[in-house]
């Protein structure tokens, strides 16, 4: 609900500041006072295009807010949160727009924090929805009178159930497709698979042999140095060597002869213990480093052909790497895993089957429960229009025929219904379209294509009086709906646009005295006159100023027999309400 209203130097008006409250409330003046500013200035809220000629003369900018209530509004708080433009603790919204003289660009804040347009479109159109006798906007558009429809009719559990099975049928369809699509890369990739295993299997590929190969090639390739450097080491360990002087003492004898000697002197000098353990432990280690060194020369290959056959084994590993990609040790656990992999994709057309009968299954309910809401649709397709068709014989137009129009569109992948198939998607199967016949003989047209005018305004508050239960808009913005129709209709005009304020806030500028006399709040708006300016002002009417303006409307000016009309007409119009406050629970 709009709760304030702030202008500052826009068009003709300087500064304005209204509070507003539930219920109806109608501003009144003469034309050209700037009853239809307002109305501008609330449309700049709903993020309506901008244009420099509203900054007002003479002036930098000009500035719109808004400050609006949340507690009737629980479509809006998603929507802030989702752009963390909520404040939890405030239960309100601010909405700021300023229009620059100098660029003519507009800024608009949200809670204090800067939106770009599309973003204020989003909200303003939660927020306020203002019509006038050229416009109706949700009410003109096609895309929401299945909406509306819905909710009048209170469908909106059975239109979740379909939705939950249209998802539902999706995901079964989504997941087919990639089974069909993929059929010819599945069975190339059994083949595939197949080959893997063979291959490995015949190479008896096992973790690390590559390395071990790598490293044996080393070995063969320098055969006579490995050797000769092996018995060169042995020799000095455990043999000596020849030749020289003096022939070479094996070290293991010299160690020998050094443990011994220390081992002597350490029962003399027991301070030289541990240089004897030590000199002891180095004789056995070269023991058995010199045995070591014995077996490992003895196990040298000299054998000539063994370097083609080390070559041959890495290159058929290497070919096998090169095939399938990876090192050994992932392809052995690929082919490790293959089998399983193969069982899983030779299962996919029993898969199929199975997921074939569920989409089977699935069509059938949503089907059943699309059909349903089909018929439901129609069903209060016809009591609205019944309705509506009421509503505007109430409005001196007893002629019009209304007609909720719904129909489907084929499509071979949809559900049966009736011998055919038809599209589906979470809104159910239908298309819903308002249409009308504003004269007899007339053949039934869109809403959206009929005559602007009084017609349209007319229709559009019948409208509004029937589906404002509905509407999830909390504030509703009537610009001189009233244009027109006459003084007997305008009473039934007054009476509609009240019953809206059941559901809703309601702003009417109205011209018929039989309309304001309903208003709960009644604002007068004037022109004043300066040297060299003009400005706009606001004033709020006491129940003597409304009797006079009500007079003003009726006769020109004043009078008391004017007075006396006025009184009348406000008096019918409070028994009215008063007698459908009591009737209504």
């Amino acid at each position: 609900m709009l709760l304030e209203l702030q202008i500052r130097d826009f068009a003709i008006i300087d500064r304005l500041h209204l509070r507003l409250g539930e219920g109806f409330t109608v501003l009144t003046g003469e034309t050209g006072a700037g009853k239809s500013i307002i109305i501008d200035a609330l449309g700049m809220l709903r993020g309506e295009k901008v244009d420099v000629t509203f900054v007002r003369a003479g002036c930098t900018r000009a500035r719109i807010e808004g400050v609006f209530s949340l507690d009737d509004c629980p479509q809006v708080a998603p929507l802030l949160r989702e752009h963390d433009l909520l404040d939890d603790d405030d239960g309100q919204v601010i909405v700021v727009r300023e229009i620059s003289a100098e660029s003519g660009r507009s800024v608009a804040r949200i809670n204090g924090r800067a939106v770009n347009t599309a973003v204020l479109r989003e909200l303003g159109g939660r927020l306020i929805d203002i019509h006038g006798q050229h416009e109706g906007l949700s009410l003109f558009n096609p895309r929401t009178h299945l909406e509306m429809l819905d909710r009048f009719g209170e469908l909106l559990s059975l239109r979740e159930q379909v939705a939950s099975q249209v998802q539902i049928l999706r995901g079964l369809r989504n997941e087919l497709a990639d089974l069909r699509r993929n059929e010819a890369q599945r069975q190339a990739r059994i083949e595939e698979l197949r080959f893997l295993i063979e291959d490995v299997t015949a190479a008896r590929v096992r973790p690390g042999e590559e390395e071990d190969l790598v490293r044996e090639r080393q070995v063969v390739q320098n055969m006579a140095r490995v050797t000769g450097l092996a018995t060169e080491a042995y020799a000095d360990l455990y043999a000596g060597r020849e030749g020289g002087r003096t022939p070479g003492r094996p070290i293991i004898e010299l160690i020998a002869t050094v443990a011994g000697n220390l081992a002597e002197l350490a029962r003399l000098d027991p301070s030289v213990e541990s240089m004897a353990t030590t000199a002891s432990e180095l004789h056995y280690q070269l023991e058995d480093l010199a045995a070591a060194l014995r077996t490992y020369r003895l196990g040298l290959d000299a054998d000539p052909g063994r370097l083609d056959a080390l070559e041959d084994r890495l290159t058929v590993l290497r070919d096998l790497q090169r095939k399938y990609g990876g090192d050994l040790a992932s392809l052995v656990e690929r082919a490790a895993n293959a089998e399983t992999e193969i069982e899983r994709l030779q299962n996919s057309a029993v898969h199929i089957v199975e997921l074939e009968r569920q989409e089977a299954a699935t069509l059938a309910e949503l089907g059943s429960l699309a059909s349903r809401l089909s018929q439901r649709r129609r069903e209060v397709g016809d009591e609205l229009a019944q309705r509506i068709e009421g509503a505007m014989g109430d409005l001196a137009m007893p002629q019009v025929r209304f007609f909720v129009s719904i129909k489907q569109t084929p499509d071979q992948q949809g559900i049966p219904l009736a011998g055919r198939k038809v599209a589906v998607d979470r809104t159910g199967i239908d298309q819903v379209e308002f249409q009308i016949a504003p004269n007899p003989g007339e053949p039934l047209k869109p809403l959206a294509k009929i005559a602007s005018g009084g017609e349209s305004a007319r229709l559009l508050l019948a409208l509004k009086s029937i589906l404002s239960r509905v509407d999830e808009v909390a504030t509703l913005i009537f610009d001189e709906i009233d244009v027109g129709v006459g003084g007997r209709a305008g009473q039934v005009v007054g009476q509609k646009l009240w019953t809206i304020t059941e559901n809703h806030q309601v702003i009417c500028i109205s011209h018929l005295p039989q309309v304001a006399a309903f208003a709960d709040t009644h604002y007068h708006i004037r022109k004043e006159f300066e040297p060299g300016r003009t400005r706009t002002q606001v004033q709020r009417l006491d129940e003597h100023q409304r009797i006079d303006e009500l007079a003003a409307m009726l006769d020109g000016s004043p009078s008391e027999h004017s007075r006396a009309n006025a009184r009348e007409i406000i008096e019918r119009a409070i028994a009215w309400k008063v007698k459908r406050q009591v009737s209504t629970p």
